[in-house]
């Protein structure tokens, strides 16, 4: 990659509520892209997010002591040192509630200045506000008094918990150069998870009186503000371009699609192993709740992601599975996962105590022997009560397919698995995604990486970008199948899913193999290598920008 044909910054500025803080697809995105950036800023690309006390930040007070102090003395709560992923990227967390006590002040600012609307703000609206704008200060102090007066900067912000730290810096410091990067419009999440049709609206729908009709006027507004006062507005791809342009009524400078980095995947013997033993875990969970030993070579499918019922397609998937339990073409036993963060509470009691016991002759079956945590709200929890109405619940004693909702997050001390996430995905054989809102997919990319055959939709971004390659390449292969997806077809979805389950459930072992190769092979296009052209791209861009703007 040649990147010297851009002019690229001397620092760049990564602002996130995900930096040091796992909770969806831009931790990923951005603790992926930290090596490959990595390479061209070392020190001089500088991730900020939320001091959590969480175990990815890593202090070192040996590190920038002329920028600690400067901080210090501004009066802002930081701490400094390395964010604990691949790279060990140069970090800073900024206190969360220290600018709380001053809101209605900001709020204000922001108002008068951006038309920013925080008056009917609710939940992590405060939170995440008050960060970014404490954040933006962050930014502000080392600029003014810290780097070099010509230096040149770049901040870029993701999603509209960052807004307000891009607005505020657009005010104090107008030689910063800034992005801001919209990974899903808040609006639109909002109107998929409200059960509304998305796409054949799109183009009659108004952005902001939709926000009022959702309740959703401040996040809207901090976001439509960020996207359009930023020198560059990016998203992640094509379809949610097309978002951006309807609901906030501008479409995007450049397009940044999310790459991975495959030096994540293990080697072949270490993948091996892996494999195996987190199959057995599998198998031992399903014995222990169950009380049926299923033999090892028990088919076992997946789907994870964002607790979004709908946007996810976690209802169709249920659907399908329905249909596959009550097809007479199934053969063998089929595993189901669902790997989905909810309110959990505990690990079960009852489930870990028989796992302790280390005996296989239990043959009675545990009470709701399909999940593997307790949750607050287990009554009222929507993919239980799916189970339960489908009849999922029935089928994981009596049928052929058994369901496993694994109501955590799998970060290696859930209580039962104790295994990260992709460890315990090495133990599919196949992975459904049929999303009905996803601007990327970072899940079936995940799959497809470490060598599992997946299913997304073209409602994905990462499912487009897929067509696309498999349209330049006839030898792409089929390891990553992108079905159809629209606002009426549901239960065509499902059907296709059963169908498309079963049909690898007849492959021969060497045709599965062929499957895992093709997936794998489809996913090194998209090394961040291949990708990161599009960020100096956009740091270009509003660099341009910002020096025409500053020239007048």
């Amino acid at each position: 990659m040649k990147v010297r044909k851009y002019l690229t910054p001397d620092y760049v500025f990564e602002l996130s509520w995900e930096v040091c803080n796992k909770v969806g697809g831009i931790h990923t995105v951005l603790a992926s892209l930290a090596p490959t950036l990595g390479k061209h800023f070392g020190d001089k690309v500088v991730y900020i997010g939320p001091d959590l006390n969480t175990p990815e930040f890593l202090e070192d007070k040996s590190l920038k002591k002329d920028w600690a102090a400067a901080l210090k003395a501004a009066g802002l709560r930081v701490r400094i040192g390395r964010w604990d992923v691949v790279s060990s990227p140069l970090a800073i967390v900024v206190d969360v509630n220290q600018c709380l006590d001053i809101k209605n002040e900001v709020y204000s600012r922001m108002w008068d200045k951006y038309k920013v609307d925080s008056l009917h703000a609710y939940g992590d609206y405060d939170e995440a506000s008050m960060w970014a704008y404490a954040s933006g200060r962050v930014v502000e102090t080392i600029v003014q008094k810290c780097l070099k007066k010509d230096a040149s900067v770049v901040l870029q912000a993701h999603e509209w918990l960052s807004a307000m730290g891009l607005l505020h810096v657009k005010g104090t410091c107008p030689s910063v150069a800034t992005v801001f990067t919209t990974h899903a419009t808040s609006i639109g999440r909002s109107i998929c998870g409200n059960g509304k049709s998305l796409y054949k609206y799109l183009q009659q729908y108004d952005g902001d009186v939709m926000a009022r009709e959702l309740n959703m006027q401040s996040k809207h507004s901090s976001e439509k503000a960020a996207a359009l006062l930023a020198d560059c507005f990016t998203t992640v791809s094509s379809i949610t371009d097309k978002e951006c342009r309807a609901l906030l009524g501008k479409g995007c400078d450049v397009i940044l699609p999310n790459g991975f980095d495959t030096k994540l995947v293990p080697e072949a013997n270490a993948y091996k192993n892996m494999r195996a033993k987190s199959r057995r875990k599998i198998l031992k969970v399903i014995s222990a709740l169950t009380g049926k030993q299923l033999p090892s070579n028990t088919l076992i499918i997946s789907t994870s992601g964002r607790n979004d019922y709908r946007p996810k397609g976690f209802d169709v998937y249920m659907e399908a599975l329905k249909r596959l339990n009550a097809s007479p073409e199934l053969s063998g036993d089929v595993v189901a996962l669902i790997e989905v963060p909810c309110w959990m509470e505990s690990p079960r009691e009852d489930l870990l105590m028989r796992l302790s016991l280390n005996d296989d002759s239990c043959s009675e079956p545990l009470d709701n022997p399909y999940i593997t945590h307790n949750l607050h709200n287990f009554d009222y929890d929507r993919i239980v009560s799916t189970i339960r109405s489908l009849g999922l619940d029935y089928a994981t004693l009596n049928g052929k397919v058994h369901m496993l909702l694994v109501p955590t997050y799998l970060n290696g001390s859930d209580g039962v698995f104790n295994v990260g996430y992709y460890e315990l995905l090495t133990a599919c054989d196949f992975t459904v995604y049929p999303s009905y809102y996803e601007p990327w997919g970072y899940t079936p990319m995940e799959s497809a990486a470490f060598h599992i055959p997946t299913v997304t939709t073209d409602l994905a971004g990462f499912g487009c970008w897929v067509n696309e390659q498999q349209e330049k390449d006839s030898a792409a292969g089929n390891g990553v199948r992108v079905i159809h997806r629209d606002d009426d077809n549901y239960f065509e979805v499902a059907e296709n899913i059963k169908d498309i389950i079963l049909n690898y459930n007849s492959l021969s072992v060497q045709q599965r193999q062929q499957l895992r190769r093709s997936a794998a092979n489809i996913v090194k296009n998209a090394e961040w290598e291949n990708f990161v052209e599009n960020y100096f791209k956009a740091f270009a861009f509003a660099i341009t920008k910002t020096k025409e703007r500053n020239s007048k």
